[in-house]
């Protein structure tokens, strides 16, 4: 996979925008696990481990936000240096590879290696729902890296501007 400025800054943000994909929906939205979870299930015994467990999905979130920052001053760079073959579809396979990305070292280190938490903790299919996040991850890698190495298309938004 080349590994031109466009694409580097769109890894970058790929793997801001996964992190947060993963924060606001399975942490937030569906409620599924927090960054650590301190039981089997992941659900607080107390407020106050509740608190703690929200403070640590919040850490984790202004990481993604430094993530996010350092992704964007990458692809100004590349804007300003006038990198060749800036196509959207580059930046677009970076992002998704990056989101992959990290979906497969989140889901290694966290899920498996560390144990800190599980995509669904305490289901009874638990280890399957871990292999499908990590299935998930190299998907979209794959796709985001066809996607960087596809030849450019004369669609007019395709084009090396």
């Amino acid at each position: 996979m080349r590994m031109d400025p466009l694409v580097r800054s769109g890894i970058v943000l790929g793997m801001g925008f996964g992190g947060f994909a993963d924060g606001i929906i399975l942490h937030q939205i569906l409620g599924w696990h927090h960054l650590v979870c301190y039981s089997a299930h992941c659900q607080p015994a107390s407020i106050q481990q509740l608190q703690l467990e929200i403070t640590q999905d919040g850490y984790f979130h202004l990481a993604l936000w430094l993530v996010l920052l350092v992704g964007t001053a990458m692809l100004f760079r590349a804007a300003l240096q006038g990198v060749p073959a800036w196509r959207g579809r580059v930046l677009v396979g970076g992002m998704l590879a990056g989101c992959g990305w990290f979906n497969v070292v989140e889901g290694l280190v966290d899920h498996q290696i560390l144990g800190i938490h599980h995509l669904l903790p305490g289901h009874p299919h638990q280890l399957l729902f871990d292999l499908l996040f990590l299935a998930n991850g190299v998907l979209l890698f794959l796709i985001g890296a066809w996607l960087i190495r596809s030849p450019a298309s004369p669609a007019a938004g395709d084009r090396a501007q």
